[in-house]
């Protein structure tokens, strides 16, 4: 008869690993269909067994059941009075089949919109109802656990827990294992110290890993494919906009300074000829937290934007995007582009961003960072002219904000903007050599390309970007309007724990607007009045601990890898070293609790193990007296003479028609034994006492 426990546990081994699709959808979307879906195949289960005859219609009645859950809890919108319809079953069949790509064609947290979330508790019926057949018809409870660690280890192929959830995470599920496996024979109960031990010890190093790599996730391959021929360039269309400056694009309400940028496409990869976006879009989800890496703090920005004036599927946004609420939007989660998900005339939409809040002291000094993506993109073949035009700006400095806004001052004094109806285009080499090397004169198209190829040719990592620049003042409703006049082109800068900095070498992007500028526009505004001269220019003092010396891009540090490999064997080793003893230590704890014959039994078994540990060859089939000619070879007198001691009270315990308590004389004559074995040589106790071997029983 299976005991309700095993029941449950399997059922909670199914549910723990639903649960841990929290970092997807959130742990409060979870909780109710998951727990409902449950305790419907539970309460089938007990139906079943309070009525034997409906044994073989189980799965179909546990299957109808969870379906029926699933729609009352994640699809209601789709009933009529509680009562699923035709759509219910068309977005339940719908979400099974595509509710898991769609889910990592997502940012994350993902929207609990039923048609994503609905394949979580479909998942989790399945190893419910399986796992509950399993365990009737099989009876084996470790068997029955492994459709929910499918469950389990498809959650974490999503996007695995690291350190402290994961610890816990496996604390949890060893738990319910146990529970499963103390639910079946008194023999798998033996091995519920292992299971956790090994399920804890697994999860530890995993938190503990020195390396601190990111943990993989399909996610990251992820996403949303876009038709290419959809898309038209809006650093192609600066100069057709500027001559053409009255058409309406958006208007937008909501907390906007007069110094606001709104980024419409972002552009870091270059072949020569055209300048394209990188990465990839997904949907937006619930939220997107603040960009890791800021080290400075961020406030939290809203407004709200109706788009009339065509843009191809391009969106205006902000460079550090939360939510977008109102409209189908995908969005680039490292670049903060923000594209229509279906092509429309128009748009309305609520969006909030973060803003980082720094102050000029802070972008003075700062380092720039080549690791946020797309700030050292190709350049194509760059031409020798301006390889030698870069080499000749700044020389001597190293990469950093500071060198960042001098190169800015260099195009700002040494070119002009070209303003009236014949405005240069292109932004290709050819293009840029001629506004470099001879015209110097260039719409914000080209002063933006311009920079970002010099910057990188520095080594400072930086972007393109295209947008628009606020208006001078409000409507009268409040509302600003942006028009095709208001369409400028700048770089972008990657700068140390603040992110993108914008930068306007043209000062195309400072010409509207008539409030003062605030918060990171501030900052920069102020950077260059305190930049001193190019030939007072220096670079800023490194940190201590820092050299001069760049490193190679893609050199190995050999000394760190070592290291590390040290530590990771190091630990592996300390931790093979406690567990061993740990755990024969327990078993023999165990062992010694034992009362009459089993003590006997128990002693026997503890002796055995003892002289497996240093060597002595055994056999299942061996006898006590058998063992002890084999440990004649140690040459110890107390060993055998423990062995011999222990034979005698084994065959009083099992053959003399009585029970007599045993257990003192038995465990005496192991002590004995055990003193014997600890005159050997140090090396050889300490290649017994972590000898894993001994876990498992003699063949």
């Amino acid at each position: 008869m299976i005991r309700r426990t095993a029941d449950v546990a399997v059922l909670a081994g199914a549910a723990f690993g639903g649960l841990l699709f929290a970092p997807v959808f959130g742990l409060s979307a979870l909780l109710l269909p998951l727990g409902v879906v449950t305790l419907a195949v539970y309460g089938v289960t007990e139906l079943v067994r309070r009525y034997p005859g409906l044994v073989p219609w189980r799965p179909v009645l546990a299957v109808a059941a969870g379906l029926l859950a699933v729609i009352e809890t994640v699809l209601p919108a789709t009933t009529v009075a509680g009562i699923p319809t035709g759509e219910s079953l068309a977005v339940l069949a719908d979400g099974a089949v595509h509710g898991w790509q769609l889910t990592l064609q997502s940012t994350w947290p993902a929207l609990p919109e039923p048609r994503l979330l609905v394949f979580v508790p479909l998942a989790v019926l399945i190893a419910a109802v399986l796992g509950i057949e399993l365990l009737h018809r099989l009876r084996r409870p470790p068997v029955a656990l492994v459709p929910g660690l499918l469950v389990l280890v498809s959650s974490q192929a999503f996007g695995a827990v690291t350190g402290t959830a994961a610890v816990l995470a496996g604390l949890g599920y060893a738990a319910i294992a146990g529970l499963a496996l103390v639910s079946g024979t008194r023999r798998l109960k033996a091995f519920v110290p292992a299971v956790v031990l090994a399920v804890v010890g697994a999860f530890v190093l995993f938190a503990a890993d020195p390396l601190a790599r990111p943990s993989y996730s399909l996610n990251d391959r992820e996403s949303v494919p876009l038709a290419a021929e959809s898309f038209t360039s809006p650093l192609s269309e600066i100069a057709y906009r500027s001559r053409n400056p009255v058409p309406q694009v958006f208007r937008y309400t909501g907390d906007t300074p007069a110094s606001r940028r709104w980024p419409l496409v972002v552009l870091d990869d270059f072949d020569g000829s055209n300048w394209y976006p990188g990465g990839g879009f997904r949907r937006l989800g619930a939220e997107i937290p603040p960009a890791t890496g800021i080290g400075v703090p961020v406030t939290r920005r809203q407004a709200a934007l109706e788009v009339t004036g065509s843009s191809g599927p391009w969106l205006p946004g902000q460079a550090s995007p939360a939510s977008a609420a109102g409209a189908d939007v995908l969005v680039d989660e490292a670049r903060g582009t923000l594209v229509a998900a279906r092509p429309a005339p128009s748009a309305r939409y609520t969006l909030d961003w973060w803003e980082p809040e720094v102050g000029p002291e802070a972008l003075l000094g700062a380092a720039t960072n080549p690791a946020l993506p797309g700030g050292l993109g190709g350049l194509g073949a760059v031409p020798p002219a301006i390889g030698d035009l870069a080499d000749r700006i700044l020389p001597g400095l190293r990469p950093s904000f500071q060198t960042a806004v001098a190169l800015e001052r260099f195009l700002a004094q040494d070119y002009r903007l070209a303003t009236g109806d014949e405005l240069p285009t292109g932004h290709g080499w050819p293009q840029l050599s001629r506004f470099l090397l001879d015209d110097k004169r260039g719409t914000s198209e080209q002063f933006a390309a311009a920079y970002v190829v010099l910057a990188r040719l520095k080594g400072i990592p930086a972007r393109l970007v295209v947008g628009y620049r606020a208006p001078d003042r409000p409507e009268g409703d409040g509302a600003y309007t942006v028009r095709n006049a208001d369409v400028v082109a700048w770089p972008e800068v990657a700068v140390d724990k603040v992110g993108w900095v914008p930068l306007d070498p043209s000062g195309a992007a400072a010409r509207s607007g008539s409030g003062s500028a605030s918060g990171i526009a501030a900052a920069v505004a102020e950077v260059r009045t305190r930049l001193p001269p190019e030939r007072q220019l220096e670079n800023p003092r490194l940190p201590p601990g820092e050299s001069e010396d760049e490193r190679t891009p893609g050199a190995v540090d050999w000394a760190m890898t070592a290291a590390v490999a040290g530590l990771g064997l190091g630990g592996s080793a300390a931790l093979w070293g406690a567990a061993v003893p740990a755990a024969t230590g327990l078993r023999a704890w165990r062992r010694r609790r034992r009362k009459g014959r089993a003590a006997a039994i128990a002693a026997w078994a503890e002796a055995r193990d003892r002289l497996r540990a240093h060597g002595v060859p055994v056999t299942a089939g061996m006898t006590v007296r058998d063992l002890a000619k084999s440990a004649v070879v140690f040459g110890e007198k107390s060993t055998v003479d423990g062995l011999v001691s222990l034979a005698r009270t084994v065959d009083a315990a099992l053959w003399s028609g009585t029970a007599p308590d045993v257990a003192t004389e038995a465990w005496a004559s192991v002590r004995s034994i055990r003193k014997g074995l600890g005159r050997r040589p140090w090396r050889l106790r300490l290649r017994a006492a972590v000898n894993a071997r001994v876990l498992r029983p003699p063949r």
